[in-house]
């Protein structure tokens, strides 16, 4: 990936940082927020963000568009799902989640914080109904 490719560059006014090396570029939008996340090859939420948020499992809904890569859903009741850019994502909260190849994956998030699930009208925890 070059240094000129706009996927990558960085985003005017947002606020930028790094969490279990993932890259996130933050902006208010409204009462919610539109995200960046750059997730490098090899990436593992049980890995790399569960030793830093302390829950078995992500407990955050993402909802948006792929742009970049391959990403991996795993829920502990056997349900997976797969991703492929470009493609959009509803991933309902209790899951782990990995980047699949030796490419990094590059997702465009919507969210409102701790009331995405609900202002998305997700479950607050994924079951099968």
């Amino acid at each position: 990936m070059s240094s000129d490719d706009l996927l990558l560059a960085s985003v005017n006014n947002a606020e930028s940082r790094e969490v279990g090396g993932v890259r996130l570029d933050i902006s208010r939008a409204g009462t919610g927020r539109v995200k960046r996340l750059i997730y490098p090859a090899g990436f593992r939420w049980s890995r790399n963000m569960k030793p830093i948020v302390g829950t078995e499992y992500c407990m955050h809904a993402h909802v948006g568009f792929l742009a970049r890569g391959q990403i991996h859903i795993e829920y502990p009741d056997g349900c997976r799902l797969e991703f492929t850019a470009p493609q959009v994502i509803a991933i309902e909260p209790g899951h782990d989640g990995w980047v699949v190849g030796d490419q990094a994956a590059v997702v465009i998030e919507f969210d409102f914080e701790r009331e995405t699930a609900q202002r998305c009208g997700m479950p607050e925890i994924h079951r099968h109904g």
